[in-house]
């Protein structure tokens, strides 16, 4: 057997420990599929090393066959990572996977080649198949030098682990995993790099750079003389005089906008248990909190970046969709008191590591870690801290690592949004502030749950309100320097208070402390269109949009906006968008219906509307509504029926008022809008909304709009699908 790579004695070289093929000869029939998998990839026949009964167990003093050295030499080395290969006395271990490393380093083409669409892969090409110990994945990570990448065949169950079988059904594997796909994936994955390797004038080239150096003698290249007339070279500098500021603020905006640029993806949790998940997604969250705070830095959201959790995208893919230059990517560990925290930030042009640090510390120290991390990669991307910026990324939120770690834990229950998780996030932001009472992000906490709470409509506002400005107060009075509390005071200001000046004072706040603040640019736009400022409101969506691109909620926000300008076919794209990330996404599913009638697609907005309805004769009406007037006649006979129905259950007058306002009841919609007015609905603010275009005019409304203290006379905007 031959590789068709001159000097390569094979094309793959398959390395596992023979406990993994004991019991049911799982990697005999792996390597058995791959062949045929690789016959159906390939035009070329593939040659595989895999040893039946290979050396298991000898020490390196042991005899080894010398004729292994030449079988190392492959193109693609697979080892098969299981429970038992991270063995350092194995003989797998020793003489085939870190034989290989080595090998692999010093030949000609590197360990490391770039492929011909421009990410770089590894030669070694880890198959796993069981999750592994800590212990396990920092050797074979310190080996790598680098997070471990593998294509995963692993079947998983509470309780279970193990390898994955082709008569597994990926419905029953809490991985999803499908081995047919598996295997395909290690052939394609093969397919690349060698690829990469034997033909790089399709563009893929290794890694490895060749410096060419001029001998002492060498004739200088003869370069043919050519001379410009005197006035051509003169128009010339004159050109590139008047030139070049400008080509040096536009290098200046690219660099600023995406040379510094950073997503940090989720961190493996190596604890190899769950429940300090929670410590994992808390440490992500608090580096991406300091790197907000770098003005010159742009930090995507932690919601986009972490639907790239356990993704299969290389590096480069997620950064396109992302938007950035850079990736942080890393694992953590924590035992008792010690955490092992491994980070590297990546360029994703070129798949390169820029930086890369193993931290094992005592607990005590994850405020000087989170420190360092954030401002080396600011350094490392060129970005300038300010000594504010500097000031606020070193302070520690708490000197009680208890109270610290409670915090952690009410901040991931917190983000989960259900109300058994609100309360449970409640009970540890409450256990915060009992460890430290003067610990700002517990009452900062405390107040997120009670404002999420009124919005979902768990509680009322007359209940809710109070006691989130109660904890929104306390944690200003402790630490000003927070831009999520002072967003919170804002939303508090605009929609409970109808603070308009106020709120827009806070928004500002909040965005002057964290510039990289998606949900602060976000919701600051709505109120720029309440108050009748689209065009800035626009700006704000945009620089939203940009700071967290796969956020259902901006999504859905972006559609709002765009239906206070007209733009119902924007607004549509938009709130479909928002579905496509978070199906059943509640803004987005009740405007895009109103965005489709706005339209004039009216047949898709009743049909959608429909599907909403439980209560079968609700839906009966929407249909005898519908039949009798179309749109308009379905929200008529609704909002007669939403009246009955309220003298028996409460039914929010807003939602009566805008029935009748879509049905042109200019009289009963003032009516029920005067009794919304009286409850403080927090909703009430979009008064300007396109829903109500058709009662500007009436004196009763203008009115209504003065005792907010909302612009009255603002030209309605012409609709369109642009």
């Amino acid at each position: 057997m031959a590789s068709f790579i001159p000097g390569f004695e094979y094309d793959i070289f398959i390395s596992y420990r023979q406990k993994d093929n004991k019991y049911d000869g799982w990697v005999t029939q792996f390597v058995d599929n791959l062949q045929k998998e690789l016959e159906a990839t390939f035009k070329e026949d593939i040659f595989i090393y895999f040893d039946e009964n290979p050396h298991d167990g000898l020490l390196e003093t042991h005899n080894v066959d010398k004729s292994l050295e030449n079988k190392l030499k492959c193109l693609v080395f697979i080892p098969v990572i299981s429970q038992t290969y991270c063995d350092p006395k194995s003989f797998a271990w020793q003489n085939e996977f870190c034989a290989f490393n080595k090998m692999a380093k010093e030949d000609a083409f590197g360990r490391d080649v770039r492929l011909s669409g421009g990410n770089v892969a590894s030669r070694i090409l880890p198959v796993k198949i069981n999750d592994l110990d800590p212990e396990d994945m920092s050797l074979i990570e310190n080996e790598l030098g680098g997070v471990l990448r593998a294509v995963e065949f692993i079947y998983k169950e509470p309780g279970v682990n193990r390898p994955l079988t082709p008569d597994d059904d990926e419905k029953k594997n809490l991985n999803k995993t499908k081995y047919r796909n598996q295997i395909n994936k290690v052939a394609n994955a093969v397919k690349e790099i060698i690829k990469a390797i034997k033909d790089p004038g399709t563009g893929a080239y290794t890694v490895k750079t060749k410096i060419i150096k001029t001998e002492p003698g060498t004739p200088k290249p003869r370069w043919k003389k050519f001379v410009l007339p005197a006035s051509i070279i003169i128009v010339l500098l004159i050109a590139g005089l008047l030139l070049l500021p400008k080509m040096i603020k536009n290098l200046s905006g690219r660099l600023s906008s995406y040379d510094k640029s950073v997503a940090v993806l989720p961190f493996d949790n190596l604890s190899n248990d769950p429940e300090q998940e929670y410590f994992s997604v808390g440490i992500v969250d608090e580096i991406l909190d300091k790197l907000f705070k770098i003005g010159d830095l742009k930090v995507i959201a932690r919601t986009s970046s972490a639907r790239f959790k356990n993704s299969d995208l290389s590096i480069k893919e997620i950064a396109r969709q992302l938007g950035v230059s850079a990736v942080l990517e890393g694992s953590l560990q924590k035992m008792g008191n010690n955490i092992r925290i491994t980070v590297q930030l990546i360029d994703a042009r070129t798949e390169a590591h820029l930086w890369s640090e193993i931290y094992d510390k005592d607990i005590s120290d994850i405020f000087l870690i989170q420190n360092e991390v954030a401002q080396t990669v600011a350094r490392e991307l060129k970005a300038v801290i300010t000594p504010e910026a500097k000031r606020l990324i070193e302070k520690p939120p708490t000197s009680n690592l208890e109270a610290y770690n409670a915090y952690l834990k009410g901040r991931f229950y917190n983000n989960k949004l259900t109300e058994k998780d609100l309360e449970t996030a409640m009970q540890y932001f409450e256990m915060a502030k009992e460890k430290d009472p003067d610990f700002a992000l517990a009452y900062s906490g405390i107040g997120m749950v009670w404002a999420c709470r009124q919005q979902m409509g768990i509680v009322k506002v007359s209940e809710a309100a109070p006691k989130t400005e109660a904890a929104i107060t306390r944690a200003l009075e402790l630490d000003s320097t927070q831009s999520d509390v002072h967003s919170a005071l804002a939303a508090m200001k605009v929609w409970t208070k109808w603070d308009w000046k106020g709120g827009e004072a806070s928004y500002k706040k909040a965005i002057e402390l964290n510039p990289n603040n998606a949900l602060a640019h976000n919701a600051y736009s709505h109120l720029l269109n309440i108050l009748g400022r689209p065009d800035e409101a626009m700006k704000q969506i945009a620089i939203a949009l940009e700071l967290d691109p796969l956020n259902p909620q901006i999504k859905a926000f972006y559609g709002i906006d765009l239906m206070f300008v007209h733009r119902y076919e924007d607004a549509i794209r938009a709130f479909q968008e928002a579905l496509e990330l978070s199906p059943g996404h509640g803004v987005a599913y009740g405007n895009i219906i109103l965005a489709l009638y706005f339209a004039g697609r009216e047949d898709e907005a009743i049909e959608r509307w429909r599907k909403d309805f439980k209560n079968p004769e609700a839906l009966k009406v929407l249909d005898e509504g519908f039949k009798e007037g179309g749109f308009m006649g379905a929200c008529k006979k609704l909002a007669d029926f939403l009246v009955e129905l309220s003298k028996t259950v409460y039914i929010n007058p807003g939602g009566i008022a805008e029935q009748y306002a879509l049905a042109g009841d200019i009289d009963n919609a003032m009516y029920w809008m005067e009794k919304d007015y009286e409850e403080h609905d927090p909703n009430l603010p979009y008064l300007l909304s396109p829903t109500n275009d058709n009662l500007r005019n009436d004196p009763r409304f203008q009115d209504l709009c003065r005792r907010m203290n909302l612009p009255v006379n603002i030209e309605v905007p012409a609709a369109t699908g642009m």
